[in-house]
C-alpha cells in the first residue's frame, strides 16, 4: 500500500514515515499544503494522512478540493485541535476519519488499516490466490500452510500484485505503488525483487501451480496459468 503524509512539523512527519515504512508501507511526505495537494492530485494513494494546520493551503481546503475534483482516496485528518466543531469541520470537508495529536502510533496504524478496508478496497484483509495467502492485518504470508519469510519490500510487492491478481502491471506501476515518490529506482530493480519473490513463492513449491509470471514487453502478472 502507498500512503501520503502531509504534515508541516518535520519531526512528526518523518517519525510517521519511518514507523509506517517499518510496517511495509510505501510513504511519501509533503511539508506544506500546496505540495501535498499536488501529490494527492497526481499520484495514486491508498490513504492520505493530512494535517489540519498547514502553510500555503490548510487541510480543510485540500480535502474540499480533492473531493470536488472527484478524488475519493480515504483521508485521515490529523490536528492538535480537539474541539467538536473542529472535528465536524474536518469530516464535513470530506475527511473519512479524525485523529487528535498527540496520538499513539498503534492507533494511527489501526485507523489506516480500517480506512484501507472501506468499500474502495473490497478485497478484505486476507488476499489469497490458489494456496497462497497474505494477511494485511498480521502480515503473515503462507503457501500450502507454510509460512513465507519476506522482507518489507518483498511483502509490499506481493501485496500489490495480489491486489491486482490476474492483471498485467508494468514496472512503472510497481515502482509508483511500492516505492516512495522520490526513490531513485531503476527498472531492473523491479526484476531483482520479482526474482526474490519467485524464489520464495514459487520455487519451493514445485507441486503447486506457478503464480508469478513475466508478460514479455508488458510487465508482470500474478495468477494461475490458463
Amino acid at each position: 500500500m502507498k500512503l501520503l503524509v502531509v504534515e508541516d512539523e518535520h519531526k512528526i512527519a518523518n517519525s510517521i514515515k519511518k514507523g509506517l515504512e517499518q510496517e511495509s508501507y510505501a510513504v511519501d511526505v509533503a511539508y506544506d499544503g500546496t505540495t501535498g495537494f499536488d501529490l494527492a492530485s497526481s499520484e495514486d494513494y491508498d490513504v492520505i494522512i493530512l494535517d489540519l494546520m498547514l502553510p500555503d493551503m490548510d487541510g480543510l481546503d485540500i480535502c474540499k478540493k480533492l473531493r470536488a475534483s472527484g478524488n475519493h482516496t480515504s483521508i485521515l485528518m490529523l490536528t492538535a485541535k480537539g474541539q467538536v466543531e473542529d472535528k465536524v469541520a474536518g469530516l464535513n470537508s470530506g475527511a473519512d476519519d479524525y485523529l487528535v495529536k498527540p496520538f499513539a502510533f498503534t492507533e494511527l496504524l489501526a485507523r489506516i488499516k480500517a480506512l484501507s478496508r472501506r468499500p474502495k478496497d473490497s478485497l478484505g484483509s486476507v488476499l489469497s490466490l490458489s494456496d497462497l495467502s497474505l494477511n494485511t492485518l498480521t502480515y503473515d504470508v503462507t503457501r500450502s500452510g507454510v509460512p513465507l519469510h519476506l522482507s518489507r519490500k518483498e511483502y509490499a510487492l506481493l501485496e500489490y500484485l495480489l491486489r491486482h491478481s490476474n492483471t498485467i502491471v508494468t514496472k512503472e506501476q510497481i515502482i509508483n505503488n511500492t516505492w516512495d515518490y522520490d526513490a531513485d529506482i531503476l527498472p531492473n530493480t523491479v526484476e531483482v525483487y520479482i526474482g526474490y519473490l519467485r524464489n520464495k513463492v514459487d520455487k519451493p513449491f514445485p507441486k503447486s501451480p506457478r503464480l508469478i509470471h513475466t508478460v514479455r514487453g508488458f510487465g508482470y502478472k500474478i495468477g494461475l496459468d490458463k
